[in-house]
């Protein structure tokens, strides 16, 4: 089984500090002239002259050297990616990410999961990696997503449209990132009336980042006791997107609007957060979703999604889970023998208008 917001990986190493050559002395007897010294082997360190006839003492000069305006001194070392990304994090001001308020990430491992899912969404590119965290910071500041998490949304618009579940081994609470699996269903075929759920983007867009918000509590990831590394991460969700009896076969504008955007704000600001995305009773007719998908999403994370056009097989797709039958967990209509999802899953708080 392969994982389903990595956007979306391995961090480069510092360069290595110049180290100058050290002096040359001279073995030679004092009647005799000194060695010449052999050339710095360091690409940043020139020899600036060549030996004078008044190194023909008992001690030859060492040569002189310089340094160019990029080499840093053998005792300053630069900073590690993490360390850089906090730095900027800090500059920026905005306190959280995901509800995790950030800190230095060499004594909080919350920080350090944060921190390092960009920099493995970003290929462990550094400047790529802080330019979307700052991206993200700016995000977060404008729509406060923490906030929008505790609104109230519309009954009629969104009820019965996104849940969250979570599986854990024996049903048990456990502290193990690997015994807990997390899911995000987003029931599309359920929306009663398209003008009123995707006629507001703006709305649209708030309700479906609160969803993804109360995923993320689910997550738990300020409660993380394990760090991450470019090849170990199980701090991410699965995402089932159901389009049984959907009824905008032809895709309005405004349908498209939502898609788009949403698609936009979750690869830009949730990255490397998905183990799998399940689109299931898909319609061949909504390969235009994917078409978005290619514009902004990364290809490896592309490769994260599954189309199936019964979502009743969707329970066979968790056989190898490390969660002995997961698949048998999640509700009937998916394959499995758990309870519907308005019994077992939690909403974004609702209210009759």
């Amino acid at each position: 089984m392969s994982d389903a917001n990595k956007t979306t990986d391995a961090v480069a190493p510092a360069d290595a500090p110049v180290v100058a050559p050290e002096p040359v002395t001279a073995t030679a007897p004092a009647t005799e002239p000194a060695a010449k010294p052999e050339a710095p082997v360091t690409a940043a360190i020139t020899s600036a002259t060549e030996p004078t006839a008044a190194a023909t003492t008992t001690t030859a000069a060492p040569a002189a050297t310089e340094t160019t305006g990029d080499a840093k001194p053998e005792t300053e070392k630069e900073a590690s990616p993490l360390a850089q990304l906090w730095e900027a994090a800090k500059n920026h001001g905005h306190p959280e990410i995901w509800g995790v308020p950030l800190a230095d990430p060499a004594n909080h491992i919350p920080s350090q999961i944060v921190f390092q899912k960009y920099l493995n969404a970003n290929d462990g590119d550094l400047a790529k990696a802080r330019d979307q965290l700052i991206k993200t910071l700016d995000w977060r500041k404008k729509s406060d997503p923490l906030d929008l998490v505790r609104r109230m949304y519309s009954k009629s618009k969104f009820e019965g449209l996104g849940f969250v579940t979570t599986y854990v081994v024996d049903g048990k609470e456990v502290d193990e990132p690997e015994e807990r699996e997390i899911f995000t269903w987003n029931i599309y075929g359920g929306v009663k009336s398209i003008d009123e759920t995707f006629g507001n983007l703006e709305e649209f867009i708030n309700w479906r980042v609160a969803l993804m918000e109360l995923a993320l509590q689910e997550l738990n990831i300020c409660g993380a006791i394990k760090p991450i590394t470019a090849d170990y991460d199980p701090y991410k969700l699965f995402q089932v997107h159901d389009y049984k009896s959907i009824s905008f076969l032809r895709s309005p504008p405004h349908v498209k609007s939502a898609s788009a955007e949403t698609i936009k704000v979750f690869a830009q600001n949730y990255p490397e957060l998905l183990k799998e995305k399940f689109f299931v009773n898909v319609p061949a007719i909504m390969g235009f979703v994917y078409g978005f998908m290619k514009l902004f999403v990364a290809p490896k994370t592309i490769k994260k999604f599954h189309p199936m056009s019964n979502g009743a097989n969707l329970a066979k797709e968790f056989a190898e889970s490390r969660i002995k039958g997961l698949g048998e967990k999640l509700p009937a209509e998916y394959g499995g023998k758990g309870g519907e999802l308005k019994a077992v899953g939690k909403e974004p708080f609702l209210t009759a208008e």
